[in-house]
């Protein structure tokens, strides 16, 4: 069941909200990439531009504007870039721009499902911290999260005194069966347009809603596509297998907590971050019937490197390339930009994240070694 659009001459309507940091200049590339490929794979883009984050706050006095949230109603999808830096970390927590910004994001629109790529290209497998001949042939993991469930949203939770004098506190995990549903839903999907193999991890052996979540992953699979290679692994084998032999895995899908830890674990053993994408997507369909979704690089706004030409802008690149994806079903055209960017780094270009003291290239360099590649 890939996500395939089968209009002609598509209009994409996306709002892009580049943010702080190197987001505007990482922004800015991923948009001439996209761009470059209107021609030949017939559609023309629409889109509006606007604060978030810090400079949010700066503008408007907030880090999710009021405007900036109804332009992102109006769109076919978010393309993000980053917020935060030292500027705003003196500001109250619920008002610094990570939490004021992309969570609430993440309520309106229902985001429940992140997919994070892990890909290490083989000529990058020295900044991986596994054996060489571990990642000699690079990595290409994908890791499904659900987004919206589990301890870190049910309630009870708090902490309180007990009679004694002892401190106690309570988090609940929490799952219904349709939450696990529709999360499949997302990596069976996935998985169809990569290897057909799916790897669901759990805690079965402890945990009641790893059990639910094992009968109700067994039997969706089976009814949505029999095909899938479906298996089961506890969340401490997990870990380890993806330190061992990372390639043993496609498709892994997981509830919130654990995803959040595999999800991390799999960036430090790519390498990194400035290659590293992800897309959040939502409850809703846009205006093409395709998933809504918010699209990100998995870095921050390196405000130490911001405006100078130093940023590497791959990771914003490849969030283009899954937008294009799963919100504008375009397979051939983000198959094409994640290619380009295989030979871009097959070619020998660098930036500095990635030039391990070595030459390196610009921003500008970057993207025009990327453009000049599409096919």
């Amino acid at each position: 069941m890939p996500y395939v659009c089968s209009l002609r001459m598509k209009t994409l309507r996306f709002t892009t909200l580049p943010g702080d940091g190197i987001g505007p200049e990482v922004m800015k590339v991923a948009l001439e990439v996209i761009n470059a490929l209107g021609q030949k794979y017939d559609f023309a883009t629409e889109t509006s531009n606007h604060d978030v984050g810090g400079i949010g706050i700066d503008n408007h006095g907030e880090a999710l504007p009021a405007a900036t949230l109804s332009a992102c109603e109006q769109a076919d999808a978010i393309l993000f870039g980053s917020v935060g830096g030292p500027k705003w970390e003196n500001l109250p927590p619920k008002e610094q721009p990570e939490r004021a910004a992309l969570l609430p994001l993440r309520k309106a629109f229902e985001l429940f499902a992140n997919l994070r790529p892990g890909n290490l290209y083989p000529e990058l497998a020295d900044l991986s911290p596994l054996r060489p001949q571990t990642v000699a042939d690079g990595i290409d993991v994908l890791c499904v999260r659900e987004l919206t469930g589990g301890v870190y949203f049910g309630q009870p939770k708090r902490t309180e005194t007990l009679e004694n004098g002892e401190l106690e506190a309570i988090d609940t995990m929490v799952y219904r069966s349709g939450e696990i549903e529709r999360i499949i839903e997302i990596a069976v999907r996935a998985a169809g347009l990569r290897g057909g193999k799916i790897c669901s991890v759990d805690k079965a052996n402890v945990l009641e809603t790893s059990v639910l979540w094992r009968q109700i992953v067994t039997e969706r699979v089976r009814e949505l596509d029999d095909s899938i290679e479906l298996s089961h692994m506890y969340v401490d084998n997990a870990a380890m297998q993806l330190v061992r032999d990372p390639n043993q895995f496609d498709v892994l899908v997981t509830e919130n907590m654990f995803g959040d830890i595999l999800s991390d674990e799999l960036a430090v053993i790519c390498g990194s971050l400035g290659m590293l994408a992800s897309a959040s997507l939502g409850t809703g369909k846009n205006s093409m019937g395709l998933p809504f979704g918010l699209y990100e690089p998995a870095g921050g706004t390196a405000p130490d490197i911001a405006g100078k030409d130093l940023a590497n802008p791959c990771a914003q690149v490849l969030s283009a390339a899954l937008m294009l994806r799963y919100s504008f079903g375009l397979e051939e055209a983000a198959a094409s930009i994640e290619q380009a960017v295989k030979e871009t780094i097959r070619a020998g270009f660098r930036t500095g994240d990635l030039a391990q003291g070595g030459e390196s290239v610009g921003t500008g360099e970057m993207g025009q070694a990327i453009l000049e590649r599409l096919t």
